[in-house]
Order: C-alpha cells, then sequence, then structure tokens
C-alpha cells in the first residue's frame, strides 16, 4: 500500500532499519527490483534446465534403443543360451514392453531418485555415479584450474607483446594445443614418461603423480582456447581511452592490466570458460579411457561397451546437469563482472 506524502513508511520485520533514510530507500527499492528480477530469471532458467533435460534424456534414450544388438543376447547371457532364459531376462529387464512405456517406466522413476540398477553390477545407478564421479571432479577440477591458469598467462602475455616474437611462439603453440586430439597427446605422454622414463604411471589412481599425465592431456586443448579468447579480449580493451588515461594518472602498469584491462575483459573469458567445463567432462571420457582413470568417463565407456543402458543414461544426465548449472552461474557471474547487465 502506498505511503502518503511526508510520512515514514511502515516498519515489518522484515525492513531494515536504514531503509527509512530517503537516500537509502532509493537503495532499497533498486535492490528489491533487481532480487525480483534475479529470481524470475533463475526460475525461467530452472524451467528451461527441466525441458532441455527432458529432451536430453528422450535422445539418449532413443539412441540407445536403436543401437545394433540385443544386449540380452549379445552382452549378458552369451551366444548358447536358450530362447525361453533370453526371453525371461528380457522381461525381468522391462526390454519386452514398448518402447514408450519404457521411458514413462524411466522419466517416473527418475522424478523419484532412482536411475535403476546396473545390468553388470547390479547396484544402483545413483551408488555407481557417487562412487565414481568424485574422481571426475577432481580431474576435470585440476584440468579447469591449468586451463584458466595458464590461458589467460598466455593470452594477457601475447596480447601486451603484441607481434613480438614472443607473440609469434605463443600462437604456434596455442595452434599446436587446438589441432591435437585428446587420446593422440595421451598415448604420447604415456609412451615418452610412461614407458621411456618411467616418471609417471600411466594408469590408475593414486597420488599427485597419478593425475599429471591426464590433467595435461585433458586441458591442453582448453588451455589453447582460452588463450586465444583472452588475446582476442585483451586486444580490444587495450585500445580503449580509458587506460591511457590510467597510464596518464600514472598507475603502475600491472595495475593497469590487472584492475583495469583484464577485468573488462573477463566476460568473453568466462564465457569460454565456462563452455570449457562441459568439454573437460566430455573429453574425460577419452582421457579416462586412455588412461585407465576410474572416472565417471571410463565407467560409461565400459557401460556402453557392455550395453549397460541404466548406467550410460544417468551417466549422460548427471553430465548434461553439472553443465547446465555451470552455465546459469556463469550468467550469475556476468553480474558482478558487469554491473550495468540486468536481468528482466
Amino acid at each position: 500500500m502506498a505511503t502518503p506524502q511526508g510520512t515514514s513508511p511502515r516498519a515489518t520485520p522484515e525492513t531494515p532499519f536504514w531503509a527509512f533514510q530517503p537516500f537509502s530507500r532509493s537503495i532499497w527499492r533498486e535492490y528489491e527490483v533487481w532480487s525480483e528480477a534475479l529470481v524470475r530469471y533463475l526460475l525461467s532458467r530452472l524451467v528451461g534446465t527441466v525441458v532441455t533435460l527432458v529432451l536430453v534424456s528422450v535422445i539418449v534414450f532413443l539412441l540407445l534403443a536403436l543401437a545394433p544388438g540385443d544386449p540380452v543376447q549379445m552382452m549378458m547371457m552369451g551366444q548358447q543360451a536358450t530362447p525361453e532364459a533370453i526371453a525371461q531376462l528380457r522381461h525381468q529387464l522391462g526390454l519386452d514392453a514398448p518402447l514408450y512405456v519404457q521411458y514413462g517406466r524411466f522419466v517416473w522413476d527418475a522424478l523419484r531418485g532412482d536411475l535403476g540398477r546396473s545390468w553388470q553390477s547390479n547396484e544402483t545407478v545413483v551408488g555407481e555415479l557417487a562412487r565414481v564421479f568424485p574422481a571426475t571432479v577432481e580431474l576435470s577440477f585440476w584440468a579447469l584450474l591449468l586451463s584458466v591458469v595458464l590461458g589467460i598467462a598466455v593470452g594477457v602475455i601475447s596480447a601486451v607483446k603484441q607481434y613480438s616474437w614472443l607473440d609469434a611462439i605463443t600462437r604456434t603453440i596455442v595452434l599446436l594445443g587446438v589441432s591435437m586430439p585428446i587420446f593422440w597427446l595421451g598415448l604420447m605422454l604415456i609412451s615418452v614418461f610412461a614407458v621411456r622414463l618411467q616418471w609417471l604411471p600411466s594408469s590408475g589412481r593414486g597420488d599427485w603423480r597419478y593425475l599429471v599425465l591426464p590433467v595435461v592431456s585433458l586441458s591442453t586443448y582448453s588451455v589453447s582456447i582460452i588463450a586465444r579468447m583472452t588475446r582476442s579480449a585483451m586486444l580490444e580493451v587495450l585500445r580503449q581511452d580509458y587506460l591511457r588515461t590510467a597510464r596518464a594518472k600514472g598507475l603502475l602498469e600491472r595495475a593497469i592490466l590487472v584492475r583495469h584491462a583484464l577485468k573488462n575483459a573477463m566476460i568473453p573469458i568466462v564465457t569460454v570458460v565456462g563452455l570449457q567445463l562441459g568439454y573437460l567432462l566430455g573429453g574425460a571420457i577419452l582421457t579416462e579411457t586412455v588412461f585407465a582413470y576410474p572416472g565417471l568417463g571410463w565407467t560409461m565407456m565400459n557401460a556402453l561397451f557392455a550395453r549397460d543402458y541404466p548406467l550410460v543414461r544417468g551417466g549422460v544426465l548427471l553430465m548434461a546437469t553439472v553443465f547446465l548449472l555451470v552455465n546459469l552461474a556463469v550468467d550469475i557471474i556476468y553480474v558482478y563482472l558487469d554491473p550495468r547487465i540486468r536481468y528482466s
């Protein structure tokens, strides 16, 4: 209800004391408007996330259903199984029902937090994913950290030293990093550092030495992409007039680069970093397979070869959920980096 002119607004338990000051009231109104807009935006993104996950589940379900071969006959009971035994097991797994019925059961169980049981181990899919996902998170975290630190550093140096010999070397390295496939680089690293020099282990999971080769192999492409985007964004920012003003004021070059240039160039960099996390989760499948790293990617690859469809579906949904949540977090970070951005 509107407050009559010349009177103070009515106090409520939710209203802070400083909201009664004339200048503070305008700030409080602006904060309330911004908060409501952010909540509406988060709700709309949440609805979009749910729709995307439904589409992903439909596509994965159809692709697995159209995959050649019968999982019961090919992978689970061998070639000597009787038709009666195969039919009985198909009925137990629900594979004899129409496809839309199978999908309806999957969605109903997923809404209750049940993704089914693994056809190989007979363990719950949720339990299997909870067991192997921390290894993939560890691998992806260190790969992303290495990618961000090296990529931004290389991009800034290349932009500041534009057209120099250092810029030429960094651009050449970045081009090589973009061009090399993950599996080939992983095999070369194993051949050199694990087989020939015997400095690092080639497979498994243990202390920090088991992470070095997989992290380097997985992060090489992301380092190159982030470095290219950082260089382009920094070159655009370095031409702005406010940097000339900062230099005219006598600020140190390091302060100009970090506090002014890099901060204003961060929005496209943050976008690329968010996208690279999705790439790292997908690339972890190849990396974990090459290095026999017991994470989500390695488990999904084994499940795919064994036709363990419930585990494959659960792994894909988990990766899609993480990727969508990361993109949502990136959009929220935009407001901190550039206060001019508002959500409507």
